[in-house]
C-alpha cells in the first residue's frame, strides 16, 4: 500500500488531488467518481450575492483559456442553504473559497461557514478579474499579514492562502501568510491576459482583460512553487496547467504537497481520477511507499 495522504493544518486528505475553485461541482459526479479525490474547492464566496462581469466571460486561446467571471456567486447564506448540501453529499472534504472587498467581508464569510461541516478555507487574495478586493489583499506583505492574522483568530479550520503571480515578490507574501498562521499556500492563480477579435477589433471578453490558465501557465506556476518552497515550511498546493500525471508529478517533485486541477476539468472531467491513478502507478514503479518521500525531491 502507498500512503498518499497529506496534512494541511488539522485536516488530513487521503490523497493530494484537489479540484480547483470555480472549475467543478457536485454535477461532475455524473462523469467521474469524485469520492476518490482528496478534496473539492467551491467557487469563491462573498458575504452577499455578486453579479459578476459582463459577457462573454470565457474564451479559448491556442494553449489555454481566458476567463473573467468576476466572482459571481449567490452569497454566503444562500450558498449554505442551496449549494453546500450538494458538495457535502460527495463525501470528500469541502474547502470554501473566500473572497471579499474588505477585511470584514472575508471574516464574515468565514464566520458564516465556521459552524458548518466544511473542512477549511482557501482565501482568494489573487483574482485578477474584480475591480475592488481580492488581489488588493495579496500584493503587499503587511496587508496580507493583517488579513491572515484576523482570519486565523476567526476560525480553527485550516486556512490556505491563494497567491497571484501578478506580484513583485511572492516569497515575501508567502512568508507573511505563514508567519500569521496560514496552514498552506496555493499558487498560482491566473495571469493577466487579453485576446482580440480582428473582425471587430474588440476584446473577446466583455471586461476586456481576463485571467489566463491552462498548459501555457505551467512553467510559470512551477517556478513560483520552486521559489516559495525555498522559504516556507508549510505545505504548498500547486496550481496551473496541470493536464496529465507527469504535470502533477513535476509539481510534487518541485515542492508541492498537493495539486489543484482547474482548466483540465472542462476538457476531461475524469482527469482527477486518471491523474490520481497515474501518481499511484509512478510510486509503485519507483518503489515509493509514501508521498512524503516524493514531495520536494528535486535534485537542484
Amino acid at each position: 500500500m502507498i500512503n498518499l495522504s497529506i496534512k494541511i493544518g488539522n485536516l488530513r486528505l487521503k490523497n493530494p488531488v484537489i479540484l480547483a475553485s470555480g472549475t467543478s461541482g457536485p454535477e461532475q459526479k455524473e462523469f467521474t467518481n469524485l469520492k476518490k479525490l482528496g478534496a473539492i474547492i467551491t467557487k469563491s464566496i462573498t458575504p452577499m450575492s455578486t453579479i459578476g462581469n459582463p459577457l462573454p466571460r470565457t474564451v479559448e486561446t491556442s494553449t489555454g483559456m481566458l476567463n473573467s467571471i468576476g466572482i459571481e456567486n449567490p452569497g454566503a447564506q444562500k450558498f449554505i442553504e442551496e449549494k453546500l448540501p450538494g458538495f457535502l453529499s460527495l463525501n470528500i472534504p469541502v474547502i470554501v473559497s473566500v473572497a471579499g472587498k474588505t477585511q470584514d467581508e472575508y471574516i464574515e464569510v468565514i464566520k458564516r461557514f465556521e459552524n458548518t461541516p466544511v473542512s477549511g478555507f482557501e482565501i482568494n487574495v489573487s483574482c485578477p478579474n474584480v475591480k475592488k478586493g481580492s488581489i488588493e489583499f495579496g500584493k503587499e506583505p503587511q496587508v496580507l499579514e493583517e488579513l491572515t492574522s484576523k482570519m486565523r483568530k476567526a476560525t480553527s479550520k485550516p486556512i490556505i492562502i491563494k497567491l497571484s503571480p501578478n506580484v513583485s515578490n511572492i516569497q515575501s507574501l508567502a512568508l507573511a501568510a505563514e508567519n500569521e498562521g496560514a496552514d498552506a499556500i496555493s499558487l498560482i492563480n491566473t495571469i493577466y491576459g487579453l485576446k482580440i477579435n480582428l473582425e471587430t477589433k474588440l476584446s473577446e471578453l466583455g471586461s476586456i482583460t481576463g485571467g489566463l490558465s491552462g498548459p501555457c501557465v505551467k512553467p510559470v506556476a512551477l517556478y513560483y512553487v520552486y521559489k516559495v518552497s525555498q522559504v516556507c515550511k508549510i505545505p504548498i498546493i500547486g496550481i496551473g496547467g496541470i493536464m496529465t500525471t507527469q504535470d502533477a508529478l513535476e509539481f510534487i517533485v518541485t515542492g508541492a504537497s498537493a495539486i489543484e486541477l482547474g482548466t483540465v476539468n472542462f476538457v476531461n472531467p475524469n482527469a482527477g481520477v486518471e491523474i490520481l491513478s497515474g501518481i499511484k502507478n509512478y510510486c509503485e514503479r519507483q518503489g515509493i511507499k509514501s508521498l512524503k518521500k516524493l514531495i520536494g525531491s528535486r535534485n537542484f
